[in-house]
């Protein structure tokens, strides 16, 4: 069963989304502040968390951070705040997705729902717990090999220099996607339909996850060798590639 953890200090908020997920057979577990969060998240390990930006003591920001440092849980945010800037933090912290106040349940439970339809290759229990299922070492797909850089498809690593890049599911997807064609420049566009599927996002979004790994990746990001910009079309995977 799915797991879905509501952080939010509105008793009201959280009462009605709780009602509508388990309508839809997903198993619920609530926070009101940024500490407990975080520990249900260790312990429960919840497939997706529904985060609300203001929060008491730790602000949604914050909690998203510390969250990604241990957990690849598809993560909302809700708040009631619509400035851009604040969209962009969110993303730049590791958010999937930002869902303003006031909003429909109905909504965000399709939300979810389309981005649960997408398997989770960050999901590593589908990995660690390997003889649940019937797949042989030889059925994986081998890592992709760049220089000092080992992007790892079938254990949803990504290395440099043998040390682990930790990166959300949206970043290693986006990665993924680039280090599968290297030296494809793929534009915006279908970077978003390759990546966000069928959720409905702005160009902004590839920039912000882009900014991300940049951040990650390289050396430099101001120089970048590995994630390539090619202006005025869109990306692609750059030098150190080849």
């Amino acid at each position: 069963m799915t797991m879905v953890l509501i952080v939010d200090d509105e008793a009201n908020m959280v009462e009605l989304l709780q009602g509508y997920l388990e309508r839809e057979s997903y198993q619920v577990l609530t926070a009101s502040d940024g500490v407990t969060a975080l520990e249900l998240a260790r312990t429960a390990r919840p497939d997706l968390v529904v985060l609300d930006l203001m929060l008491p003591g730790m602000d949604g920001f914050e909690v998203c951070r510390q969250l990604r440092q241990f957990s690849d849980a598809y993560v909302v945010m809700l708040t009631a705040r619509t400035e851009e800037p604040d969209k962009i933090v969110g993303l730049m912290v590791g958010a999937d997705d930002y869902i303003t106040k006031p909003f429909s349940p109905r909504e965000l439970v399709a939300r979810l729902k389309a981005m649960l339809r997408r398997p989770r290759q960050t999901n590593s229990s589908a990995v660690n717990n390997s003889h649940s299922h019937s797949i042989v070492e030889e059925d994986l797909p081998l890592p992709y090999q760049f220089g000092e850089l080992t992007v790892d498809e079938a254990r949803h690593e990504v290395e440099k220099s043998g040390r682990e890049i930790p990166l959300t599911a949206r970043e290693f997807n986006l990665l993924l996607t680039l280090a599968r064609h290297p030296g494809r420049v793929f534009t915006r566009a279908q970077l978003l339909e390759q990546v966000w599927g069928d959720e409905y996002y702005d160009d902004h979004v590839v920039d912000v996850h882009i900014g991300n790994l940049r951040k990650k990746l390289e050396d430099d990001p101001a120089h970048p060798g590995f994630v390539e910009t090619i202006r005025g079309v869109g990306y692609r995977f750059g030098p150190k590639a080849g």
